[in-house]
């Protein structure tokens, strides 16, 4: 039975190949790129998350703009800063959609439309609106309480601290709060975590890719894959729909911030006018979880193991830090306010070289491209997917000087103004740009400024004996340490 359907899914994906390898014999000229035979080898041989080497091996052959010509069709790479800057801001209209994915219902992967407009104008206008992110100040300072208990109960282990794990705790707490509006224990966060892991992985590995590619076949061919994504979907639901229905439940004339579960309960379809159903809210928790957490643990940890290798940067942020609010005071309750931080300077240089050094993403979500256009004398056709090397970009020799340094006062020049949208020119895109920039960065740079503005206030860090930071990249979720931070604190101020 198994080389029956081996041997028919071969036949019809061979038959596949060959429709979609006749229909590219237009005429029209794509971007320059290996064959159709060779880029699918490369694909069906190399691992989805350690294809990067490829494409940069394939850019040093054909340029900062090529195709491959894949069984699905044409995927155009860009690795250019202007390119790039024309394609997502001045056509950005073309470059706006998402190929079709696993079915989920969430901002990311919604089609450009109506329905991806409902929910990004929702998110905007609500909780990550300016006020929105203000109302949520106290649920930041109890976070980092949080995180320093867990640091102070392993600050005298001799091989010191290993980080990562507590920051990821301690920002998943924020955006559980915001969220659902609710502090929960610690035994509860961890299971909301473990399952939203669970889903990333699998997903960030493309273990579901095939089956929007055969939605009939698949449930035949890969049924298995299938079972296993709805069981995912199944154990999300009961995890976080409790929550939600909690929410929703509890509802009443009370003054209190309004959590993200709040704005999805108001929302209509502009299709049907139906409401969002329990799997779509699930869904969409799912989403601000995950985008909120993994990629914003990934850069806070760069960031601190770069303070770590390079104390004189620490100290030069240390002394701004002090020059703004004094001295850290004895009392743990003692914080910094997020008005304050608005006054650091090369605090926000210290961000932005974490985010450009180490991008915690190296490609953003793909694009569709939504109508045929003619880019750079080429022939970009509808239905192409398209992607963006964003840690290509960040380390470009020809934009930035000594790209591979951390060298956090580039980031200080013409007063400190730096556009990391990318509206006026893309330097660097680490929350991508255009209508599909990410609608979190806000929030993303203001976790990321607010914790290590406390961290280095509050803390020295140091190496433990014998210890040396190793920079080295490996692809997880996101581009982290390959051996992540270890680290010795010791108290700023005087018990």
């Amino acid at each position: 039975m198994n080389t029956i359907i081996v041997s028919l899914f071969t036949g019809v994906l061979t038959s596949f190949i060959l429709f979609r390898q006749f229909r590219r014999r237009s005429g029209k000229k794509l971007p320059p790129g290996p064959s159709f035979l060779t880029s699918n080898f490369l694909l069906l041989t190399n691992p989805l998350l350690q294809f990067e080497p490829i494409l940069k091996n394939l850019k040093a052959t054909y340029g900062p703009f090529f195709t491959l010509s894949t069984y699905s069709g044409p995927a155009i790479i860009v690795a250019d800063h202007s390119l790039a800057h024309k394609l997502l801001i001045q056509l950005g209209a073309v470059f706006s959609d998402r190929p079709k994915t696993i079915p989920l219902c969430n901002i990311s992967s919604a089609s450009y439309g109506p329905t991806w407009r409902l929910f990004r104008r929702n998110i905007a206008s609500e909780i990550m609106h300016p006020s929105g992110i203000k109302s949520y100040s106290s649920d930041r300072k109890w976070a980092l309480r949080v995180l320093f208990d867990r640091i102070h109960q392993q600050h005298e282990v001799s091989t010191g601290i290993k980080v990562v794990d507590h920051f990821r705790y301690a920002l998943f707490c924020v955006l559980v709060s915001m969220c659902f509006g609710e502090k929960l224990e610690e035994s509860r966060m961890n299971k909301i975590a473990k399952i939203q892991r669970d889903m990333l992985v699998k997903v960030s590995t493309g273990r579901f890719a095939v089956l929007p590619m055969f939605p009939r076949l698949g449930k035949i061919l890969f049924r298995n894959r299938l079972k296993e994504f709805e069981k995912l979907c199944s154990d999300k639901e009961q995890v976080l729909l409790p929550l939600i229905k909690s929410r929703i439940e509890s509802a009443s004339s009370e003054p209190r911030n309004v959590a993200y579960v709040d704005t999805l309960t108001n929302l209509r379809f502009p299709e049907n006018g139906g409401k969002l159903s329990n799997s779509d809210m699930v869904s969409m928790c799912s989403e601000f979880l995950g985008a909120g957490t993994e990629t914003t643990t990934t850069g806070l940890q760069w960031i601190m193991a770069n303070l770590v290798k390079y104390p004189h940067i620490q100290r030069k942020l240390y002394d701004e830090i002090v020059g703004v609010v004094g001295p850290p005071r004895v009392e743990q309750e003692s914080v910094i306010e997020e008005d304050d931080i608005k006054k650091m300077r090369y605090l926000k240089a210290v961000v932005l070289e974490g985010l450009r050094r180490h991008s915690p993403l190296h490609f953003v979500l793909p694009h569709r491209v939504m109508e045929e256009v003619e880019v750079e004398g080429y022939t970009i056709p509808k239905g192409a997917s398209i992607n963006f090397m964003v840690g290509e970009m960040s380390m470009d020799p020809e934009v930035w000087d000594e790209p591979m340094e951390f060298k956090p006062d580039r980031f200080l020049v013409n007063d400190g103004a730096f556009d990391i949208t990318g509206s006026k020119g893309i330097k660097m895109m680490p929350f991508g740009a255009g209508r599909r920039i990410c609608s979190g960065s806000d929030l993303a740079v203001l976790h990321l400024e607010y914790f290590v503005a406390n961290l280095v206030w509050y803390f020295d860090w140091g190496v433990p004996d014998g210890y040396v930071v190793d920079l080295s990249e490996e692809v997880e979720l996101s581009v982290v340490m390959r051996n992540p931070l270890r680290t010795r604190v010791t108290y700023r101020a005087k018990k």
